[in-house]
């Protein structure tokens, strides 16, 4: 509308949003078994069997917070080793309830409309091209997160993934702050 503000400080805190794999049947069970917080949505999987899609410290983090609720976790990564936190990977590999599957990647959210929940998943192998149907009641998208940062892009200085450069919150211009996962 044409409105400025002044302000003697700026605190921006605008977050990051998780990343989507974009199946249309991932969509499709958004909310119905579908989901990308573990911490939100875990507790609706008590005695279930949940897959996490990822690799990261976030899949990692996921797949041990959903121990607390889930009877089996399995992690599913497109690579044959973790890219998370060597201390991470330890608990993970440790843990009774956790399994991994290797070289795959979500092919497919397998479900059914009525009522709407997930079943299971279609894995795909990236060296064998080989499908395999996975049963399970909830499917964890854990490949990262993107900050909510495009409104600052050539006013304030971000790294390469766009998160904004903060030195104990201070960024680049005088009086901007960042707080929170906006921040490297």
């Amino acid at each position: 509308s044409g409105d400025h503000y002044t302000c003697d400080a700026l605190i921006i805190c605008t977050g990051a949003q998780a990343k989507w794999l974009n199946l249309p049947s991932e969509e499709n069970f958004k909310g119905f078994g579908v989901s990308a917080c573990a911490t939100c949505d875990g507790f609706f999987y008590r005695d279930r069997k949940v897959l996490v899609i990822g690799g990261g410290n976030t899949a990692v983090e996921e797949a041990l917070f959903l121990t607390n609720f889930a009877s089996e976790v399995t992690v599913v990564h497109r690579r044959n080793e973790f890219k998370a936190e060597r201390i991470l990977q330890n608990r993970l590999f440790a843990h009774p309830k956790i399994k991994v599957i290797w070289d795959s990647v979500l092919d497919d959210v397998l479900g059914t409309s009525d009522p709407k929940g997930v079943t299971g998943a279609r894995l795909k192998n990236v060296k064998t091209g080989a499908t395999q149907d996975v049963a399970a009641d909830g499917v964890f998208i854990a490949i990262g997160h993107k900050p909510n940062t495009e409104i600052f892009q050539s006013q304030l200085e971000m790294d390469e993934a766009g998160y904004l450069k903060a030195e104990n919150t201070r960024t680049n211009r005088r009086g901007v702050f960042a707080c929170g996962d906006v921040q490297d």
